[in-house]
């Protein structure tokens, strides 16, 4: 096949995955999901000829750059917002959430949230995107060994912190570390 019929395969084929990645690290905003999709895929177009035999992974890697940059240009209006006194607390309209409000699991999000942006990275590659560890270093643009560790590590946060956010759980015994229950450590 041509570089063209490799590009044309990889966007069909993974086009709505690419976008379900973007949609989940901009929760949802469908004007910055489309701009960064587009922002992907003309990358992968410009260097079609680079496409890996699987460029799920690679297109991941690509997008995570993408959104890096729609994060600093997102940041930059906010700040120029911000300076000309144009926010919605100026004008009276903040939203505050009901006591209700808390979604199932909410807790997880939270301390997924307080853990660092590489950390929520390597783990939302395994747990939304379901790739496997090689597909993660592709991802990351690191070795397997590397992106191993790196997940070992991000997991171990995060259980911290799920258990200094919910100690009830932290009280209960955990199945990833049984050996409290058996009374060994």
């Amino acid at each position: 096949m041509s570089n063209d019929e490799d590009f044309a395969a990889a966007y069909r084929e993974h086009y709505w995955a690419v976008s379900r990645y973007v949609a989940r690290r901009l929760d949802g905003r469908t004007s910055e999901v489309e701009e960064v999709v587009a922002d992907v895929f003309t990358v992968a177009w410009r260097r079609r000829a680079d496409l890996p035999a699987s460029p799920l992974p690679w297109l991941y890697g690509v997008a995570r750059n993408c959104l890096a940059n729609a994060v600093r240009g997102r940041g930059r209006r906010r700040r120029l917002v911000d300076r000309l006194g144009n926010d919605d607390t100026v004008h009276g309209r903040h939203i505050a959430a009901g006591p209700d409000a808390e979604t199932p699991g909410g807790w997880v999000h939270d301390a997924l949230a307080r853990l660092s942006p590489a950390d929520q990275e390597v783990l939302r590659l395994t747990a939304w995107e379901e790739l496997g560890i090689d597909e993660v270093a592709v991802a990351l643009g690191c070795g397997r060994r590397a992106a191993s560790m790196r997940l070992h590590r991000a997991r171990r946060r995060l259980r911290a912190e799920i258990d200094r956010l919910h100690p009830a759980l932290a009280a209960g015994a955990h199945p990833s570390n049984p050996s409290k229950e058996h009374g060994h450590g």
